[in-house]
């Protein structure tokens, strides 16, 4: 009896697998109610909840609050050796892309944005923070953190474009050097509210610190994205 629960598990899982590569289970579709997928593998909702949670590890699906359980959509190829933007990388692999504005305010900045900026202690940036979604998923949140001294009225205009587009339009800046870092990390609970998951949920943290063309630090981003959004995908000319 002991084993027959992990058997099981094997089994939703290897089922649902197969229906997902086969296109029976459309890729963005939405999957039944946990009660009948139950059901249907006459199994507990403890058990089933174990299947579907080793497929979200997997990326192969992914649960909303309040929505239930999808399949997930193909990834985005993110290549951050490639000089673009949110809106124009979606665009260009034939998917549709929105941001939600979540707030924009002068803030004091934070200890780790002092740092990334070399800003001075007690030191006032502006953050804003969006939400931005793939074919109407929900697939990014992120945290912007401006230098106010090179961006004066920013929050006046309309944030839900692409910021790169507005520095050169108002501004007159472009980004220069850009630095990234990435490390898997678990969703803080105003990232997780924004993605409607769970706080804790797995995901990518990419810090990116950005310099203008006359090298100087004006703004860094904060990225969580969802783990089964993108992939890293980098080729190196010879």
């Amino acid at each position: 009896m002991r084993d027959e629960a992990p058997r099981t598990v094997t089994a939703i899982c290897r089922a649902l697998q197969q229906q997902i590569e086969h296109g029976l289970l459309p890729l963005g579709g939405k999957l039944p109610a946990e009660r009948k997928l139950s059901e249907l593998f006459a199994t507990t909702r403890i058990t089933l909840r174990e299947a579907l949670g080793q497929l979200e590890a997997q990326g192969l699906i992914y649960r909303e609050e309040r929505r239930g359980w999808f399949v997930s959509p193909p990834r985005l190829d993110y290549n951050p050796l490639v000089r673009s933007h949110f809106h124009a990388m979606v665009s260009e692999q034939g998917r549709a892309p929105s941001t939600d504005v979540l707030s924009a305010r002068l803030v004091p900045a934070p200890v780790e944005i002092c740092e990334l900026l070399e800003l001075p202690a007690l030191s006032a940036v502006f953050q804003i923070r969006r939400a931005r979604r793939v074919d109407e998923r929900l697939v990014l949140y992120v945290e912007h953190y401006l230098n106010p001294a090179y961006f004066p009225g920013i929050l006046d205009h309309d944030l839900t474009r692409s910021l790169t587009e507005l520095y050169a339009c108002q501004y007159g800046i472009h980004y220069g050097r850009v630095r990234f870092d990435m490390l898997p990390t678990a969703l803080h609970p105003d990232a997780a509210a924004a993605l409607r998951v769970s706080p804790g949920s797995p995901a990518l943290r990419i810090v990116r610190r950005n310099r203008d063309q006359h090298g100087r630090l004006i703004d860094c981003d904060l990225e969580y994205w969802r783990h089964d959004a993108i992939q890293v995908r980098v080729e190196v000319p010879e």
